[in-house]
């Protein structure tokens, strides 16, 4: 049986271009802001993965039914909805429990933090829940700066 190729892989277009073609507005406007913040707060250069989200590094996976992969560390994805965070470790310990009581604004998802804008929730926060979350893959998967 042939491998399945991932959905999700890196691609060669550059994020400050992605986010250039979006609608001018409020969600290009907080892109262009996170595009900066992440590179900063993580200390990785942005790489495309798929045609929308925009990561930081990249980790090795493999699940239990052998499927393996590899996938941004963390990174965001600009949709119309909301703004998508990528968080891979999750938002289940206590400790995730208390900062997003703090964070403001926000709905989650199995490894992703929906935000309707930049503005309602506390970026300090935010921080602390991305570098965490770098933390804890670097130290559970095989990753890359790139």
């Amino acid at each position: 049986m042939a491998k399945a190729e991932p959905k999700t892989k890196a691609t060669e277009i550059a994020p400050k271009d992605f986010i250039a073609a979006m609608d001018d507005g409020p969600r290009k406007t907080d892109a262009e802001i996170l595009l900066k913040w992440m590179t900063k707060v993580t200390g990785l250069k942005p790489k495309m993965w798929g045609p929308s989200i925009i990561g930081f590094g990249r980790y090795a996976y493999t699940y239990d039914s052998g499927h393996s992969g590899e996938m941004c560390l963390t990174g965001f994805s600009p949709r119309k909805a909301n703004m998508v965070v990528y968080v891979l470790p999750g938002y289940t310990s206590a400790e995730m429990t208390e900062r997003l009581g703090r964070l403001g604004k926000h709905k989650t998802g199995k490894s992703c933090l929906y935000l309707g804008k930049l503005g309602d929730v506390d970026m300090d926060v935010l921080e602390e829940i991305v570098r965490d979350g770098v933390a804890h893959m670097r130290k559970s998967y095989k990753t890359w700066d790139a």
